[in-house]
């Protein structure tokens, strides 16, 4: 533990849920396996999530939940400037997809998640944060991606993490591309001259409820991972998406595969401006430009030992 201090425990909770009961049963466990025990924050508002975030200081974090209260986090962190100051955080995986936890090699069953969350090794992990100083703990997309998400919004209720299968094969069905200019580095690797189909930015490898859309990923290097898709056509667009299920999508003739520590993604017309998935968050509008920096070693999770 990093401090004597009781463990700062993050959840997430409707009053009356499926998951209300499944929550407070990790909380007790929590509790009962920290020697310093636990303090349970359930913040209302973003201004209360605010202050109690201030309150991680020189502490332990765990998150119950998903990637997107990871990302909530992380970002609150990073806008009070205390991503140094906050000790090692821990993740009891409650959400739908987990792809960070996936990734990372955390376990999914409660007792063994609880464990690892108090006590694993803590792991230096990198992020990436944009231009609006908006972070991506785990990966970033534009293009298709980003619509499959958005799409699978509307029946995520319902299907869980096959949701994402569906958006995506609805996105992959009406998806025709994007002129996009993609610079990594200053170097350009795509000049828009010809429609792109998706591109992301990767510090993990998992996305999507566990689809390895960058295998290659290290979430500890100094360096993300871009991965660029050109085909645009339906048959490519059909194989694509068959193969980024099955993770064999990078061997690919019509996708790229590169890494670097700044990414550039532009439209070239107005009639291509695009949409961002962030960890899971869509953006409510189309974009016609983005810049994303990584930061490495810039947050620590504790991982299995």
């Amino acid at each position: 533990m990093t401090s004597a201090r009781p463990v700062l425990v993050l959840v997430n909770v409707r009053a009356g849920s499926a998951q209300e009961e499944q929550v407070g049963q990790v909380c007790r466990l929590l509790n009962s396996r920290s020697p310093s025990g636990t303090e349970v924050r359930d913040p209302a508002t973003d201004e209360e999530y605010a202050e109690v975030v201030a309150t991680a200081v020189g502490r332990d974090v765990v998150v119950v939940g998903g990637d997107g209260s990871v990302h909530r986090l992380l970002q609150q962190l990073h806008d009070q400037d205390l991503l140094g100051r906050c000790g090692p955080v821990g993740v009891v995986p409650m959400g739908t997809g987990n792809d960070l936890a996936r990734g990372a090699g955390l376990p999914l069953e409660r007792d063994r998640a609880v464990v690892v969350a108090l006590t694993g090794r803590p792991a230096s992990r990198g992020l990436l944060v944009d231009g609006d100083g908006g972070v991506v703990v785990n990966a970033v997309h534009c293009g298709v991606a980003a619509e499959a998400t958005a799409r699978a919004a509307d029946v995520k209720g319902l299907l869980g993490r096959a949701a994402y299968a569906v958006g995506a094969l609805r996105a992959g069905l009406t998806s025709t591309g994007w002129n996009l200019r993609v610079v990594l580095d200053g170097r350009v690797v795509a000049d828009g001259s010809e429609r792109v189909l998706m591109v992301s930015a990767a510090v993990g490898p998992l996305v999507g409820g566990g689809t390895p859309i960058a295998p290659q990923a290290v979430p500890d290097d100094d360096v993300v991972d871009v991965v660029l898709a050109r085909g645009t056509s339906p048959a490519a667009r059909l194989g694509f998406a068959r193969d980024v299920r099955r993770g064999r999508h990078t061997r690919r003739a019509d996708v790229t595969v590169d890494s670097g520590r700044e990414v550039l993604v532009e439209a070239l017309t107005a009639q291509d401006a695009f949409r961002v998935n962030a960890d899971g968050e869509v953006s409510a509008e189309p974009i016609r430009s983005r810049t994303w920096r990584h930061a490495p070693e810039a947050w620590t999770l504790r991982v299995p030992r």
